[in-house]
Formats: structure tokens, C-alpha cells, sequence
């Protein structure tokens, strides 16, 4: 029988990759020079995509592709999937869900921690030979027993909020409707933003949730408030957050989402409140294998003829 023709957008780890090799015929796009010639020459054969969360896959690449019928997501996010055209062309599209839950719960609680303790700036302080100088580093901001609003209350969502109970915190949310936890809900996220000493944003990234952390969101968490971001880079206005952050209207931020990432706005590098982290949530070993299997697992069962594991509706 021959190989699956698969159209790989990006670059995957050798535990992938191999056996990605081993079952497909990958035509690698990101090792392409000329991409419109790549595209021209193989996408009559091509049936499906691999891509990841970060690189999505562009009507350019979808029209290209006449025979393509599903889509494989490495990664919770599918914003950078034309999903408008996979429904009116009938392409399937998966993703990695759950899988990743628990890594991006966990670094959003240490980004949440880091930042309201100071402790990137603290562990210079004993480093440096400032606290021998200076003696105690300046006093900072307390986690436990502080209402944090968690903005979504999905999956991601629900995992910081366990967490965080841990914490003593009092936990309220925003959240499409009424979801069954024993958390305060308020619909309105300019509401939950002025109710919250922290505003952790977990919200999946859709046209609707487009820059939903907007100017009067971040005027409403206020000079005291702090904003963490383990999401989508596109839920929050970006250029309202540093005029946020330069002006000192919020607190700080604690961000590992970034328009036009890897290539961060200079403005963020000049900021001494905010924490910088290059996209990692679900960045461990164990994690990034599971949503390799799971990916291929997506594309096994659509060659197969068999339900997908993942859909995303």
C-alpha cells in the first residue's frame, strides 16, 4: 500500500518525526526555499496537514492542496487554521487537547508566583552581590488568600483554579455560560477584571475572543492588578497592554504569548514589571510526546477510515 501524502508545515522532534517518516510520505514545507513552487509542485497529492499550534495552516496553503482532507494540530490552538474554509471545503481539523492541560496550569501558577514575588529580579539581588550591599530585597506582593478571576473555564481553566485553591485563593471566572464548579461566576470581563487581584487568562482564541483583555479590561484590573497570560497572544490587546504596563495601570504582566512571536515589541524588553516567557506552557518532555502520539493518532484514524480522536467541532 502506499504511504499517505502528508504536508508538513514545521519541524517536530525526532520521536515524532521518525515515525511521522515511517507511516506518511512527509513533504516537509518548512525546509522548502521557494514555498509557492513547493506548494505548486505537491499539493495535488497532498491529503492532509500536520502543522502545529504556532504555525496554523493559511488558506494559501489549503487552496493549494485540491485533494486535502483533514488537518492535524500539534497543539491545543487551531486560531491559525482558516477554519471558515476547512468547514466549507468539509476538511476535518484535530488538535492535541487535554493532554497538555496540566503543563500550562502549572506554568501559569509559577508565572502568577514569579511575578508578584519578584523573583527574577530576587534571585539577582542575592547573586549579584546586591543583597550583601543593599541588605533585604524590597518587599513585594502576597498570592495566598487573594482573588484571582480566571478569564475561561475550560479545561486549562479549571486545572489553575484547582490549583490555586490550593492557595486559599478566592477564584471567580468568566466564562461563555454557567459552568459546574464551586466558583463565583461573573460574565462580564471588565467585571471580573475590577473584582480581581490577579486576572489569569485561559480563554480559547476565536473571533469572538479577539483582544477580549482590552483597554477598559485593564483599566478595571487596575494599578494594583496583575495579568497573566498562558493563552493566545490574540485575546489581548497588546498595544492597550504596554501603554498598560508603561504608564503603571496595571501592576505588571506575566506573558508567554506574543504578537509576531518569536520576535517580541522592543517596548516589552524596556519594561521592568512584566515577565517574559518564550512560549513553553506545555513545554516538557513528557507533554510534547503526548501530543505528538495523539497528533499522529489523528492522522492513523482519518487514513484508517476510523472516528477521529480530537475533532474540533
Amino acid at each position: 500500500m502506499p504511504k499517505p501524502h502528508v504536508l508538513q508545515i514545521g519541524s517536530y522532534p525526532d520521536w515524532d518525526q521518525t515515525p511521522l517518516d515511517q507511516a506518511f510520505h512527509m513533504h516537509r514545507y518548512f525546509e522548502a526555499a521557494d514555498k509557492l513552487a513547493f506548494l505548486a509542485d505537491v499539493g495535488a497529492s497532498v491529503q492532509a496537514i500536520a502543522t502545529r499550534g504556532d504555525l496554523g495552516a493559511t488558506a494559501q496553503m489549503i487552496n493549494a492542496c485540491p485533494n486535502l482532507k483533514m488537518i492535524s494540530v500539534y497543539g491545543v490552538g487551531y486560531d491559525g487554521v482558516d477554519m471558515a474554509l476547512c468547514r466549507a471545503r468539509g476538511i476535518q481539523v484535530t488538535n492535541t487537547p487535554d493532554v497538555l492541560n496540566g503543563d500550562c496550569a502549572d506554568l501559569g501558577v509559577a508565572m502568577m508566583l514569579c511575578l508578584a514575588r519578584g523573583m527574577i529580579g530576587a534571585e539577582a539581588w542575592g547573586r549579584d552581590g546586591t543583597w550583601a550591599a543593599k541588605g533585604s530585597y524590597p518587599l513585594q506582593r502576597r498570592v495566598w488568600g487573594q482573588k484571582v478571576g480566571i478569564l475561561g473555564m475550560g479545561r486549562i481553566g479549571q486545572d489553575v483554579a484547582n490549583r490555586l485553591s490550593g492557595f486559599g485563593m478566592q477564584i471567580a471566572y468568566s466564562a461563555r455560560g454557567v459552568k459546574d464548579v464551586p466558583y463565583s461566576y461573573i460574565p462580564d470581563p471588565v467585571a471580573l477584571a475590577e473584582w480581581s487581584d490577579f486576572l489569569m487568562v485561559t480563554v480559547i482564541a476565536n473571533a469572538d475572543t479577539r483582544h477580549v483583555v482590552n483597554g477598559d479590561v485593564l483599566r478595571a484590573l487596575g494599578p494594583h492588578g496583575m495579568l497573566i497570560n498562558i493563552s493566545r497572544a490574540a485575546n489581548i490587546d497588546e498595544a492597550a497592554l504596554l501603554d498598560a504596563l508603561e504608564q503603571r495601570k496595571i501592576a505588571g504582566a506575566a506573558l508567554d504569548v506574543f504578537e509576531g512571536e518569536p520576535k517580541l515589541n522592543p517596548r516589552f524588553l524596556a519594561l521592568n514589571n512584566v515577565l517574559l516567557q518564550p512560549h513553553h506552557a506545555s513545554g516538557t518532555y513528557e507533554t510534547r510526546q503526548a501530543m505528538g502520539k495523539l497528533m499522529r493518532d489523528n492522522l492513523t484514524a482519518h487514513f484508517a477510515g476510523a472516528p477521529l480522536l480530537t475533532p474540533v467541532e
